[in-house]
């Protein structure tokens, strides 16, 4: 499916707030989904994730993560030093910021001609896994996909050492599909123990699906990426969407 791709801005708290927005081309309506960055904001393997996921049927808003500090369009660098910049970003954004962009964002595309009513969902990279999951607990997200999500086992997302995103998960009314790498050092063994008994507990609908994979295996620069086990949980992401929305595979025109 032929996607189109823009910018838009909206204001949230006073401060104007950048989206990559991708669509299918075709009109017609489709399920809206929110897409978590990592760190280092919109670069170029997150916008060739969001224009691959449109593809496959859905509106695609992924927002910048740190508006209320970096100015709209700005791009982090995969280096050290950006690095060290995303990640003070990070710590100087509260959880209450983060939800309350979460909460603009879906609103956004709940209002988009093209997006079908009551189809809302929602995924994320590395702290973006841990965004979407927060996503997760807004009622009316339908389902939603962590990828590598960090700070959910320990409870730490930006400013907020303990975002209490684990004790909430029994808010979560949607699917969720957890996606780790078995050699993550940011989300270990014990850590997706935690997870997954909080979410047994919690009653939540969800699936853990476990690769033989590193932190970020599925950013497609430096030395980590995987594209076969990319590939694969982008199928698990796919599938999951479309049986939650009820949309069919679509034909090529």
């Amino acid at each position: 499916m032929i996607v189109t791709t823009e910018y838009c801005d909206i204001s949230v708290d006073g401060s104007p707030l950048r989206m990559f927005i991708a669509a299918p081309k075709v009109e017609g309506k489709y399920p809206g989904i929110i897409c978590y960055s990592d760190i280092f904001q919109l670069t170029g393997p997150m916008l060739r994730a969001c224009v691959r996921l449109a593809g496959y049927g859905f509106v695609v808003a992924a927002p910048e993560i740190y508006h209320r500090i970096e100015l709209p369009g700005t791009v982090i660098a995969f280096d050290d030093a950006g690095r060290t910049r995303g990640l003070d970003d990070a710590a100087r954004t509260s959880v209450s910021n983060f939800d309350a962009d979460c909460r603009a964002v879906l609103d956004f595309l709940a209002q988009d001609p093209r997006v079908a009513p009551g189809k809302l969902g929602a995924a994320g990279f590395c702290i973006g896994g841990h965004l979407s999951f927060r996503a997760a607990l807004q009622p009316d997200v339908r389902a939603t996909v962590c990828f590598y999500g960090t700070g959910i086992h320990d409870g730490k997302l930006g400013k907020d050492s303990d975002a209490g995103s684990l004790q909430a998960a029994k808010e979560i009314k949607g699917e969720l599909l957890m996606i780790f790498g078995e050699t993550d050092p940011h989300v270990p063994k014990e850590g997706r123990e935690k997870i997954r008994a909080a979410l047994q507990q919690a009653g939540v609908k969800y699936r853990v699906k476990l690769y033989p994979a590193e932190h970020a295996f599925m950013r497609d620069e430096g030395a980590r990426y995987d594209p076969e086990n990319t590939d694969l949980a982008f199928a698990d992401m796919i599938h999951l969407f479309r049986s939650t929305f009820g949309e069919a595979r679509q034909a090529a025109g």
